[in-house]
């Protein structure tokens, strides 16, 4: 009984140290994730390449210039007077990959995005 009792407790030190470590590398990736700013003349070029997230990166070759969600980009887009396109999806989304295919690959739709609007990509 003695035995069982100190596993279940060696177990659950294992799983809090788990957890633990869990929560640390989030708080980190967020971290890190909210470092680079967006400014004037990074709009100008498709930025997905530089981001950690697999859907994101999925849209890095776009023709679209694509950014990174920020807190700058409200100045920017009021400094360039422009609206805001902010598409959100994920990986496993079946119409985000149908939108990527039919429109985001398209370099006359890119070529009036780029022009008219700054283009936001956000992973859910």
């Amino acid at each position: 009984m003695n035995f069982i009792f100190r596993n279940k407790k060696i177990m659950n030190f294992k799983t809090i140290n788990l957890y633990n470590v869990k929560f640390y590398v989030l708080i980190l990736s967020l971290i890190y994730s909210c470092t680079s700013e967006v400014n004037i003349n990074s709009v100008n070029k498709n930025q997905l390449n530089k981001e950690t997230s697999l859907y994101l990166k999925q849209h890095s070759e776009n023709p679209i210039n694509w950014q990174r969600w920020s807190n700058s980009i409200f100045d920017v887009s009021q400094e360039l007077d422009k609206l805001l396109v902010i598409s959100i999806g994920y990986s496993s989304c079946h119409w985000c990959h149908v939108m990527e295919e039919e429109t985001f690959t398209n370099d006359s739709i890119a070529k009036i995005m780029n022009a008219n609007f700054i283009n936001i990509k956000v992973d859910r």
